[in-house]
């Protein structure tokens, strides 16, 4: 039996609007039937991939065989390209991050509200595999109860391409990167944030950041730290976990890495005394090779679905988001909380991220 596919028009054919066409182009529920941009040579580029372009998001508005707009543009235009298609009756899926405010994506909620419509934003991040396994870990305590996360991101090659180094487009890393890793995290724990203090980067120059770290204490014990970095010839480990029973790294994206946990079994051993520099230290002396058993990375959780197919199943109304706006709206207060204490070098306590 043949089921209709969703149409779909992707909003900005730069790099992730063609991307998205990419992901989409063998779903079986979702089908990209245009696209629009306002550069002529991206409608040029659609054309030949494929792509019929539109010459203006009116004609996209008021094209009643689409169904789904997807929006792949600078950030700071998320907000009227979305409140406008809902008027006009389309879902919407939105690039990340969602806008440049709260007030704004509320504003956006309150549209897709009123035309009865979906609004899902790509958090495509939580479908990594090296965050699933993070996930899994916390999940079925495989290091035992995690107590100490440590997610990084990390570039030499300073802040990419044009609009991403202005502030009024939404440029910066804590836009880009960061909305991602915290994200991952909220997902992964849904617990209180009782503090939270963070340090922006401008080495660079620009007027946004080229990087950041912030460190975020949970109510359910868990301290994070979480760092973006496009200065970095040296990378640190994407994630590095402390568990009450052992210790898990993930060196990069490929899954390198593993958990060392303590042996039950062994039998106590007092460390002896290494020489550490010009001294001698018991403290820091590496444990014996039976009191520690080291073990491959679990296998990582499994999501449900992939984000498109989810979002069909939405639109459908035969599933649940996976990616739910109350989350979006915690994480965009983070990121508010992450310029307020690197602008004021103070730590923020026991502030809301779960308003209404």
């Amino acid at each position: 039996m043949t089921t209709t596919k969703h149409a779909v028009v992707i909003v900005g054919y730069g790099g992730m609007g063609s991307y998205h066409a990419k992901l989409i182009k063998d779903n079986q529920r979702l089908e990209v039937t245009g696209t629009y941009d306002v550069l002529e040579n991206r409608r040029e580029v659609s054309v030949k991939e494929g792509y019929p372009a539109y010459e203006s998001y009116e004609a996209v508005l008021n094209d009643p065989s689409v169904e789904v707009i997807l929006i792949a543009t600078p950030n700071d235009v998320h907000k009227d390209l979305a409140i406008q298609a809902f008027k006009a009756g389309k879902h919407v899926i939105c690039e990340k991050p969602v806008t440049l405010s709260v007030s704004d994506f509320k504003e956006m909620l309150a549209a897709a509200d009123e035309a009865n419509k979906v609004l899902m934003v790509h958090q495509n991040r939580r479908w990594d595999e090296d965050f699933l396994t993070i996930k899994q870990m916390y999940n079925e305590k495989t290091i035992g109860d995690l107590f100490r996360i440590e997610s990084r991101v990390h570039g030499a090659n300073g802040i990419p391409g044009d609009w991403r180094h202005l502030e009024e487009f939404g440029g910066g890393m804590l836009l880009d990167w960061g909305v991602h890793l915290l994200d991952q995290m909220i997902f992964m724990m849904d617990s209180k944030i009782t503090s939270l203090s963070s340090r922006l980067s401008y080495i660079l120059g620009d007027g946004v950041d080229d990087g950041f770290e912030a460190v975020l204490q949970f109510e359910n014990g868990v301290s994070a730290v979480i760092e973006v970095g496009t200065t970095n010839f040296i990378t640190l480990p994407r994630w590095y976990v402390k568990g009450t029973e052992g210790t898990g790294v993930i060196e990069d994206w490929s899954l390198n890495g593993r958990i060392v946990t303590r042996n039950q079994d062994a039998v106590k051993v007092e460390p002896k005394p290494i020489q550490a520099g010009v001294g001698l230290t018991k403290t820091m002396a590496p444990p014996s090779e039976e009191a520690t058993i080291t073990d491959a990375l679990p296998e990582p959780f499994r999501q449900p679905s992939s984000f498109f197919d989810n979002f069909a199943a939405v639109i459908e109304g035969t599933a649940e988001p996976i990616v739910k706006n109350e989350e979006v709206l915690r994480v965009l207060n983070i990121i508010d909380a992450v310029f307020e204490s690197g602008r004021t070098g103070e730590t923020i306590k026991d502030f809301d991220i779960y308003p209404s």
